[in-house]
């Protein structure tokens, strides 16, 4: 069986790019993007070493730079992927790859992390963060809707939809009236062994971009000088975020997966406190032994328990997150009882619920 894998661009080595690989691992699958500008470890830990058969968008001027202003192309992209040849069309989807264009006796499994966030679900927060009113906001708010009216019109091209937690599957049923298998993306135990050693401080391993909301974390910590806060990653935020940390929060950047798990593994608690789909980065804290404090919403409340593997803050304010680091130290934590309620999310079980229903979906076909 020939397998097609579309993903929606590869730039970055986060969640989503996670499961690709994880699928493209259980299918020895072709890889399919808009574009692929991943870089050489990236590529090699997430494509093991291949390229992406790209879109046209590759090819346009500034691309690697500026490919998101391309927006308005992309669904023309994706359309245009040649998926001829191809019996089954796995995409790994937050944006347009689940609009590929599949022939017939061909079968195509979304896996689904968010209906196109900006066009469904957070169209005000994504003209706030970027700064656009009046006129401009106009013209961004009528692409939008045009994004929305095609993303609709592409779901009579997907057979099964998998949804990457409960909350993801909620909003398919609400954006596209389409129910969905829930199977949580994968954490791979081996890559993030459990620590029973010292701890000390607190972690924050995330893009630094608006949503994330590491400035109220930063801001809490402010209010806490005596605690050490270490943050792991880059991203456009990263300049603004240093120049109004304080002394005991330190930047590291990029850091490699082996990097990452040490630092979890030997820190008190991992905090985050933006809304997400999913978010993985808690299961691969808890899976090292180190509870989580959380924002208690959204994805997070399907890995993060109140009381049993970490803390939930009600609102991303600098003073809920003190008040839940303050509940987190009263608390007496059990690494190896932590990493048990990872369990669920580990490779092993991603493996074997896709290769059900993917199954299911080819015997239906």
């Amino acid at each position: 069986m020939r397998v097609a894998l579309v993903h929606d661009w590869l730039v970055v080595n986060a969640g989503a790019e996670k499961v690709t690989k994880a699928l493209r691992e259980l299918y020895d699958a072709d890889v399919f993007a808009v574009v692929d500008f991943l870089g050489d470890a990236d590529r090699q830990e997430l494509l093991g070493g291949r390229r992406a058969r790209t879109s046209f968008i590759q090819q346009l001027p500034f691309a690697r730079r500026i490919f998101r202003w391309y927006l308005p192309l992309f669904p023309k992209a994706i359309e245009g992927l040649d998926l001829g040849g191809y019996d089954l069309i796995i995409s790994s989807s937050y944006a347009v790859a689940k609009g590929v264009r599949k022939r017939p006796g061909q079968v195509h499994v979304c896996y689904l992390h968010t209906p196109m966030r900006y066009a469904w679900v957070k169209e005000d927060e994504y003209l706030r963060d970027h700064g656009l009113r009046g006129p401009l906001a106009a013209l961004v708010r009528w692409r939008l809707a045009r994004l929305r009216a095609w993303d609709l019109r592409s779901n009579a091209g997907v057979d099964t939809f998998i949804a990457n937690s409960r909350n993801v599957a909620e909003r398919v049923l609400r954006c596209y009236g389409r129910s969905a298998e829930v199977v949580h993306p994968p954490v791979d135990p081996e890559r993030f062994p459990l620590c029973t050693g010292p701890r000390a401080g607190y972690v924050v391993a995330s893009r630094a971009v608006p949503y994330k909301r590491i400035d109220r974390i930063i801001e809490a910590f402010a209010g806490m000088p005596d605690r050490r806060l270490d943050i792991l990653g880059d991203g456009p935020e990263r300049a603004r975020l240093q120049a109004m940390a304080p002394p005991n929060v330190r930047f590291h950047g990029h850091v490699r997966p082996d990097e990452l798990a040490a630092y979890l593994g030997g820190a008190r608690a991992l905090v985050v406190a933006a809304d997400e789909d999913m978010g993985l980065t808690p299961v691969e804290s808890l899976a090292c032994g180190t509870p989580v404090v959380a924002l208690g919403r959204g994805g997070y409340l399907e890995s993060v328990r109140d009381g049993v593997n970490g803390i939930h803050f009600p609102e991303p304010t600098p003073a809920a997150i003190r008040d839940a680091v303050e509940r987190l130290e009263a608390h007496a934590w059990d690494p190896g009882s932590l990493r048990a309620t990872a369990a669920p999310f580990f490779l092993d079980a991603f493996r074997a619920e896709v290769s059900r229903i993917v199954a299911s979906a080819m015997a239906h076909a």
